[in-house]
């Protein structure tokens, strides 16, 4: 596994993409509307900036009322998504998503939930 992307949720994602571009040199990979939101993909070194902006209500419109903008979750990069979430199960990590579902870019993912990593949603990621 290894680093794959820090979701950032925000009211404007355009906006933050400019101020990133700006202020660090990060250039737009990818951008789509998905899942009630629109995401932008921000190249940086190894990995990506994915700013989560909604555009209905969803789990980013209520993360944004709850908490206000900010990181939402940190994705970690797997080549066996299936394996992943069973090592995640033989540790007693409680799962978002039993199973892998449609992500950005066409990718599987899964959640794990917070209460049993840390403090923070992960999502693994496979290409």
């Amino acid at each position: 596994m290894h680093f794959e992307h820090a979701g950032i949720a925000t009211e404007d994602a355009q906006e933050l993409a400019e101020l990133y571009s700006d202020l660090f040199g990060l250039a737009v990979a990818h951008e789509e509307e998905f899942d009630g939101m629109r995401v932008v993909f921000l190249e940086c070194g190894d990995g990506y900036f994915e700013l989560l902006e909604p555009f209905e209500d969803g789990t980013i419109a209520q993360y944004l009322e709850a908490n206000g903008s900010g990181i939402h979750h940190l994705a970690l990069a797997t080549e066996d998504i299936e394996a992943a979430l069973e090592t995640a199960r033989e540790h007693d990590v409680s799962l978002i998503d039993e199973e892998p579902r449609p992500g950005a870019w066409g990718h599987s993912v899964a959640f794990l939930h917070p209460k049993d990593t840390g403090g923070i949603l992960l999502e693994l990621v496979e290409h």
